[in-house]
Formats: C-alpha cells, sequence, structure tokens
C-alpha cells in the first residue's frame, strides 16, 4: 500500500499544476485499455442551476472526535429538504480529492444538484456527508499536498471513516445502520479511496462510486479478489472519467476486470471531459439517482 502512495504521489507530482484540482493530462506511457463504455446521456442543462419556488435541503458542518487521528475533524453534511428527526435516512459519503477538503464538494454544487433531483422525485431523500479525507493532525490544505507524509492521510482515513465518523453521523442524525443504506462516492483521490473503501469493506457499504479516480485506486484483483462475493454483496459500482482526462486508465482498468468475470459495473466516458467538476457534477448526478432505490 505504501508503494501505491508513492506512485500516486510521483504521477500526480508530475502533472499537476498549482491549483486545487488541476486539469491532468495524459501519463507519459500510460496504456490505453479499450473497454465497452456505458451509453452517454447528457445532464439536463440547468440541473446544476438554482430552481425557483421549489423545497431546499441545508448545509451545516460538524465536529467529531477521531480516536483513529487523535483529534477534533470536521465534515460537511447536506441534509435533504423537511429533514425529519422521526424518520430514517440512507447516507451517502462523498470524498474531495487530494488538493480538497471538506469543503471542496461545495464547488460542485451538491446542494443544488440535489434539491432539483428531490423537486423532480428523481432521487432518495439522503444525508450526504463531506469529510476530510485527509486523516492527519494538520488535515490543512498546505505546502506540498503530494509529499508522502500527507499523502499517507488518505489511506489512514478508511479506519477514521469506518470507526470514527460513520458512528458519529448515526448518533448525530437519525440514519438506517444496516450497509443497505449506505453509499460511498468520490472525485480524483477520493475516487480511488471510494473504490478501495468501498469494495474493500461490502459489509460497510453497499453502493461504490468513482469519479475520475486516480492513481491511488488499487488493481482489480486487489479491489475485486472474491468475484461471487462481490456478485453477491455489491448493489452498484459506477464510474465515470472525462474522455481527455489522464486518469481514465484507471477506471478503465477496473472495468475491463469487471467485464471479463461477469461483474455488473458502469463506467461512462464523458465526451472531450478532463480533470474537473464538469465530470464530477455529472457523477453525482447520476450517481445519487441510482441508489436506494426501494
Amino acid at each position: 500500500m505504501k508503494k501505491l502512495f508513492l506512485s500516486t504521489v510521483m504521477a500526480l507530482a508530475t502533472l499537476c499544476a498549482n491549483a486545487q484540482e488541476p486539469n491532468i493530462g495524459m501519463f507519459p506511457g500510460m496504456p490505453k485499455i479499450d473497454v465497452t463504455f456505458n451509453p452517454y446521456v447528457a445532464a439536463p442543462e440547468t440541473f446544476d442551476k438554482e430552481t425557483a419556488n421549489i423545497q431546499r435541503g441545508t448545509i451545516e458542518t460538524v465536529e467529531y472526535s477521531s480516536k483513529t487521528v487523535g483529534t477534533v475533524r470536521k465534515a460537511t453534511v447536506y441534509l435533504p429538504p423537511k429533514y425529519d428527526k422521526s424518520k430514517k435516512y440512507p447516507v451517502l459519503y462523498l470524498l474531495h480529492g487530494i488538493g480538497g477538503d471538506h469543503v471542496e464538494w461545495m464547488q460542485g454544487v451538491p446542494n443544488i444538484i440535489m434539491d432539483n433531483l428531490y423537486a423532480q422525485q428523481k432521487a432518495e431523500p439522503m444525508i450526504i456527508v463531506m469529510p476530510n479525507g485527509r486523516a492527519l493532525k494538520d488535515d490543512t490544505v498546505h505546502g506540498n499536498i503530494y509529499a508522502p507524509e500527507i499523502t499517507v492521510g488518505f489511506e489512514i482515513f478508511e479506519r477514521d471513516l469506518i470507526d470514527d465518523l460513520i458512528p458519529f453521523i448515526q448518533g448525530k442524525y437519525s440514519t438506517y445502520t444496516d450497509k443497505e443504506h449506505r453509499a460511498i462516492a468520490g472525485l480524483s483521490m477520493g475516487g480511488g479511496q471510494s473504490l478501495n473503501f468501498g469494495l474493500g469493506n461490502m459489509d460497510v457499504f453497499a453502493y461504490v462510486g468513482g469519479f475520475s479516480s486516480a492513481p491511488n485506486t488499487k488493481q482489480p484483483e486487489q479491489l475485486i479478489p472474491d468475484v461471487a462475493k462481490t456478485k453477491k454483496e455489491n448493489k452498484l459500482l459506477w464510474m465515470v472519467c472525462g474522455g481527455q482526462d489522464g486518469l481514465m486508465f484507471n477506471s478503465s482498468r477496473l472495468k475491463a476486470f469487471c467485464d471479463k468475470n461477469d461483474v455488473p459495473c458502469t463506467l461512462i466516458e464523458y465526451p472531450e471531459g478532463h480533470h474537473d467538476f464538469v465530470v464530477w457534477k455529472y457523477g453525482l448526478f447520476n450517481f445519487a439517482q441510482l441508489i436506494f432505490k426501494k
């Protein structure tokens, strides 16, 4: 695992400019894997625009005690319109990229996307938790974000998420506590985390999404060591990546493995898409409509 994160650091450091989640070109010598992409269907032009006269959810910041890290950590939480403590809600854990934190996803207006979906009755009411996936005592974005001593926090976050954050959310909000009502998805580094943690903990997450997943994504054989078990326990494995994104290899490699082994898996190539929120908003818009269906 340490070698995996070191390779991630080196690859991203080589290709990234001074931006939070910069556009990433093609990796030198990175092989292209021919796969059968699932059909791309464009989202409505206004899917990420505020709609007048509809009910709106709320955004709040929470703090939780992390025994894993040994400090108090923050997360951003979206509650659906008319959140009712007398009802139970499923939860989507939505992870950021290597240059982000618990507020990065707000660039992708998840509240607006979800409010619009609810107004059109296209998604099940859910709570969305956007944590800081850099599980370190100093989890701020500073210095060389690609340094191994910083990126290791993204690996440590697996325990912080499962052992600390999920129990906190279940205690603070009215949520279901079974895996059938829990999903994980993320962008870039967070996409790799989501595939690693989601498929690696199928007793915790039933729905897994990766948007432009980064090189921290494990090898397919590591993600799915038991094909029969994955077919039985995973309810959704869904990915999207821009057609011009140099990180397509990570998603297409997993898609090819799944197709070869008859594991249900979706991978959409966003036409001419890059490593940005155009693709990631599209990912959330689609993924949110597929999870927690009754």
